[in-house]
């Protein structure tokens, strides 16, 4: 459902082409939306199927056709009903990476120091880069600032968490 309504979003501020799409997705919010081009492909064709998408084929010199897609006025009651449902929905947050927490006193605590550095050295890359992602217009902004007060928060349990092994391991 948040791939259609990302999608539909997407070409409500202009008709894209799918690779037009991709760059924006794969560029711009990679960090923030998983949407590989396989599956925006095969969402944008479903969509086009229920009638919420439509396409013109254009032809650039002799680069094959390509498809432009545009949001149709049964798309935009999609994307309206789309929106209002999930803003209004919350879903608990699976975070990965939990379930070896679970088991963390498996290890002894020099080792799960060791790769809780490797692990922060990788969220620290992530936060850094989702840091430099310049401000986008509007409110897809939010969403990256969303990402970056979640990786924040997450650097600052994963400090806490580190600490306290550091103690253990000192005793």
């Amino acid at each position: 459902m948040e791939k259609k309504l990302f999608l539909l979003g997407l070409l409500r501020a202009q008709d894209m082409h799918g690779y037009q799409l991709n760059e924006f997705i794969e560029g711009a919010l990679a960090m923030c939306v998983s949407l590989k081009r396989p599956t925006a492909y095969y969402t944008l064709n479903k969509l086009h199927e229920e009638g919420l998408v439509a396409y013109t084929e254009e032809q650039e010199g002799n680069r094959p056709p390509r498809r432009v897609y545009g949001i149709t006025p049964a798309g935009e009651a999609a994307f309206q009903a789309l929106l209002r449902e999930e803003l209004g929905h919350y879903r608990p947050t699976e975070l990965e990476g939990d379930i070896s927490m679970a088991y963390l006193d498996v290890l002894a605590p020099a080792e799960a120091l060791t790769l809780l550095a490797q692990r922060r050295a990788g969220l620290v890359a992530q936060h850094t880069a989702i840091t430099a992602v310049p401000n986008h217009p509007g409110s897809l902004q939010l969403m990256i600032d969303h990402q970056r007060h979640h990786l924040t928060a997450e650097l600052a349990w994963l400090d806490e968490l580190i600490g306290r092994l550091e103690t253990i391991n000192n005793e």
